[in-house]
C-alpha cells in the first residue's frame, strides 16, 4: 500500500496508490481545479489532516465530558487557575505547531 520516499516540507512522504470510480475522480479533479490546490496529492493531504484534526477534537471533548460528569470536586484557589493558565498555554503552543502546514 505504500511505496517510495518523496518529501514534502522536508516530511519523508510515502506514497499511497488508490482506486477511485470515474465519478469520484472527476469530483477530485472538480476540487483540486476550483480549491487552488496544486495537485492531487495535496488535497488529499488536507483531507486526511482536517480528518485527524476532528479525530483529536472528538477525543478531547470525550475527555473533557468525562471530567465533568466524574463528580470529583475541585477546589478553586488561586493556584490552580495559576496551573491551569501554565497547562493550557503549553496546550496552545503545541496546537499551533501542529497547525504549522
Amino acid at each position: 500500500m505504500f511505496k517510495g520516499n518523496n518529501k514534502v516540507d522536508g516530511a519523508p512522504m510515502k506514497t499511497v496508490t488508490i482506486s477511485l470510480p470515474e465519478s469520484l475522480q472527476d469530483f477530485v479533479a472538480r476540487q483540486v481545479a476550483s480549491k487552488g490546490y496544486g495537485n492531487v496529492s495535496e488535497y488529499f493531504r488536507t483531507l486526511l489532516r482536517d480528518a485527524r484534526a476532528k479525530e483529536e477534537d472528538a477525543g478531547l471533548e470525550a475527555l473533557l465530558v468525562e471530567g465533568l460528569t466524574s463528580g470529583d470536586d475541585i477546589r478553586l484557589t488561586k493556584e490552580f487557575w495559576r496551573e491551569l493558565k501554565g497547562e493550557a498555554a503549553q496546550l496552545a503552543q503545541r496546537h499551533r505547531a501542529r497547525k504549522k502546514p
